[in-house]
């Protein structure tokens, strides 16, 4: 009940996203005083509608996206005699580039509202977590382990165990950085894993029941000198993203995390704002690497169709984010969640800059093209050249779109017959 409750929560947050993204169009144009003859969310079909002024209000059958019809928003556009006071095409150039952003705009705002939101209700993550397998392998602290999937998934995702732990019945203690394992350095505690799933997958390929430990040579570095010990490794079973389980190496312990050393922090509402801002970076900086990185994980995707593997940074669609959404509410992570609407307020604004036309931004990138052509025409004595031809765009158009369609088609159904699982 749960997960069916945090899918609809996290589809209805999308609906609204894209809502407000709409509304910004909207209300920029109204208010240079163009005209903006519907406003609707969702495609295809008319489930409902209502007129007010000039604009018709509804909503379609597939919420999966939404749109502003502005009247002569390009040469193109068809219009009655009516509307010819009021197109958008004849208006300056800085207020048709203000329409083209203002859903952009709005997206940042919002996504930037939510992070201050959960700044001061709860605190943020320390994003230093997100790059530990980048960090030094130091010991923050040991703790016992989960033999089975099941355990570990157990006391809302917090595990069940019992006793010490391998590490601590190693002789590890807080502090204690792990340089190398059973012959291999371990640089990073990225390299600890890897060494400690190598390690624990010949245990079990040897006949190492789950539960049972290994021993394999260590060196840890404690108070400046080096010293050998017999690390003891754990052969446990843990769930991976397809739903399989696996047998793998662990230890028992909690990386010491960087600066603060703290999971989460904390701000009142003064602090939250500086707080809010480093987070808001981090989100722009991780979505601008994914939008990059787009093209080079949709062959993963289509493989992921046809039983291969779902990465967890893999692209989702609306289908997939509500899911991770349904899975965030089941769990009762209410502050990943709503962090993840806050991401993808992020990724729909830098979606939206692509300067390739259907986009805002391509959009927008046509307005600054004319501007930039109507300059040099005015060095050489020549007057502006009008609205930029755009059926000299619409191949790209075509193409960018038909792009976009087979994309979103493909994700969408990976995210049915192969779904990201965040536990």
């Amino acid at each position: 009940m749960a997960y069916a409750v945090g899918v609809i929560l996290f589809a209805a947050g999308i609906c609204l996203s894209i809502a407000l993204h709409e509304a910004g169009h909207m209300a920029a144009a109204k208010s240079f005083g163009m005209r903006v003859r519907r406003y609707f969310i969702g495609f295809g079909p008319t489930i409902w509608s209502t007129k007010k002024g000039h604009t018709e209000y509804g909503l379609k059958a597939v919420p999966a996206g939404g749109f502003c019809d502005i009247a002569g928003m390009t040469a193109l556009d068809d219009y009655t005699e009516d509307e010819k006071p009021y197109l958008m095409v004849d208006r300056p150039a800085w207020q048709r580039l203000v329409v083209m952003l203002a859903g952009i705009i709005v997206n940042i705002v919002l996504g930037i509202a939510i992070i201050f939101g959960v700044a001061v209700a709860h605190g943020l993550p320390n994003t230093a977590i997100s790059t530990l397998s980048d960090v030094p392998a130091v010991v923050g602290k040991t703790l016992c382990t989960p033999a089975t999937a099941a355990d570990a998934s157990a006391n809302d995702g917090e595990g069940e165990c019992t006793g010490a732990g391998p590490a601590a019945d190693s002789g590890l203690r807080e502090g204690d950085r792990i340089t190398a394992v059973d012959g291999s350095a371990t640089d990073t505690f990225g390299d600890l894993q890897e060494k400690l799933d190598a390690v624990g997958s010949a245990a079990a390929a040897s006949g190492t029941v789950t539960g049972s430990r290994t021993t394999v040579p260590a060196t840890v570095e404690r108070d400046g000198a080096d010293r050998g010990i017999d690390l003891q490794v754990e052969v446990v079973e843990r769930e991976k993203t397809d739903g399989s389980t696996t047998q793998t190496g662990a230890v028992g312990m909690q990386v010491r995390i960087p600066g603060s050393g703290e999971l989460t922090n904390h701000y009142n509402p003064v602090t939250a704002v500086g707080g809010t801002a480093d987070y808001s970076w981090y989100v722009v900086r991780g979505t601008a690497k994914a939008l990059v990185d787009l093209p080079s994980r949709y062959w993963p995707v289509v493989e992921s169709i046809f039983g291969g593997e779902r990465s967890m940074d893999s692209p989702v669609s609306v289908v997939g984010a509500s899911r991770a959404g349904g899975e965030l509410v089941k769990h009762e992570q209410w502050v990943q969640f709503a962090l993840l609407l806050a991401n993808l307020n992020f990724f729909l604004a830098a979606f939206n800059l692509v300067p390739l036309p259907p986009m805002d931004g391509g959009h927008g990138a046509v307005i600054v093209w004319e501007k930039i052509r109507d300059w040099f025409r005015k060095r050489r004595g020549l007057a502006p050249g009008g609205p930029a031809d755009y059926t000299k765009l619409l191949p790209v158009t075509y193409v960018v779109a038909a792009i976009l369609l087979v994309f979103g088609a493909t994700v969408i159904i990976a995210d049915v017959v192969n779904p990201v699982r965040l536990f």
